[in-house]
This record gives structure tokens, C-alpha cells and sequence, in this order.
């Protein structure tokens, strides 16, 4: 008298979860990147072929018709240093990032650049590749 067992292990493997996991996972990364928009305001910046290793913790924009932004928030010019001392206070080696339009007299620059010498920041100009 032989004795079998009832119940046979099935050793074949069903990817059908796997590739529903997957596609969720592609869905969600293609939305969330179109959503993601670094730098909203429209600026024609200058043109350099060099390039800066240095991280900027933060962005200050010129626009053509000289309104200050800090990040995406305006700013009058008066109350930039301000603004500027508050956001970057704690910060080991603060930098900042000057993003300006093409159009924009160099006096502005000039200025913000006054700005992150009195403060001892690092002021980096953000240009369009060439």
C-alpha cells in the first residue's frame, strides 16, 4: 500500500503581481515629474559654456521689468538683505544663486552682488549653456 500526499506543490511562478506593481510604479514617477517645475518664472539668462560644482541653497531672480524674487517669492529690493539674512542665518557656507535676465542693467546685479559680499555669501550667476 502505497501512501501519497494530497496536496502537490506547484513549482511554477505567476509574474501577473509583479508587472501590476511595476506599471503602478511607472504611472506614479511619470506624474510626478511632470508636476515638478524647478524654476517658474521666465527669464532669458545669459549664455557661458563653464560651470560651478558649488550647491546653492537658495535663488534670487531679477526679472526684465526689475522685480526681485527670492525663490518664487517677490521681494521688494529693500527688504532682500533681510529676507536673505533670515533664510540662510544657521547655514554653513551659505550660497546663492542669481538667476537674471539677459536684459537687466548690470547695476541690479551689481547690487545683490553688494549684498551677498557684506553678508559673506557665495553668489553664483545662473546662465543658459551655450
Amino acid at each position: 500500500m502505497a501512501i501519497r500526499s494530497r496536496n502537490k506543490v506547484e513549482v511554477g511562478f505567476s509574474v501577473a503581481g509583479m508587472t501590476d506593481i511595476v506599471f503602478l510604479l511607472l504611472i506614479f514617477f511619470v506624474l510626478t515629474s511632470t508636476l515638478v517645475a524647478p524654476n517658474a518664472l521666465k527669464l532669458l539668462l545669459p549664455q557661458s559654456n563653464s560651470q560651478v560644482q558649488a550647491k546653492p541653497i537658495t535663488t534670487v531672480s531679477i526679472t526684465a521689468d526689475l522685480q526681485y524674487f527670492v525663490e518664487k517669492t517677490p521681494v521688494n529690493f529693500d527688504q532682500l538683505e533681510s529676507v536673505l539674512q533670515k533664510k540662510l542665518r544657521f547655514r554653513e557656507d551659505p550660497t546663492i544663486s542669481l538667476h537674471s535676465d539677459r536684459s537687466v542693467a548690470i547695476e541690479h546685479i551689481v547690487k545683490v552682488m553688494n549684498i551677498a559680499r557684506r553678508n559673506n555669501y557665495k553668489l553664483i550667476l545662473a546662465t543658459n549653456p551655450e
